[in-house]
């Protein structure tokens, strides 16, 4: 199974993006979304360090409690 994590932008240069979430900080990669207007404080959603898609912070909060629930299921 494979997962994307939505991911806040925090800088970027070029078709490289510093993205964080949850305390981790990751490069990633724009270029897959080099023709969408992408700024800082937007989210995306990574997967194997290229942001394959734009999404509201609302999207990634709900992607996170999904996540969050079937963490607490494992443990």
């Amino acid at each position: 199974m494979c997962l994307g994590i939505p991911m806040q932008i925090k800088e970027i240069n070029y078709f490289k993006a510093s993205c964080e979430a949850k305390g981790v900080e990751r490069e990633v990669s724009l270029f897959m979304l080099q023709h969408e207007e992408i700024k800082v404080g937007d989210f995306v959603m990574v997967h194997v360090g290229y942001a394959i898609q734009k999404m509201t912070e609302e999207e990634a909060q709900s992607a996170w409690e999904v996540y969050d629930e079937l963490l607490a299921m494992e443990n």
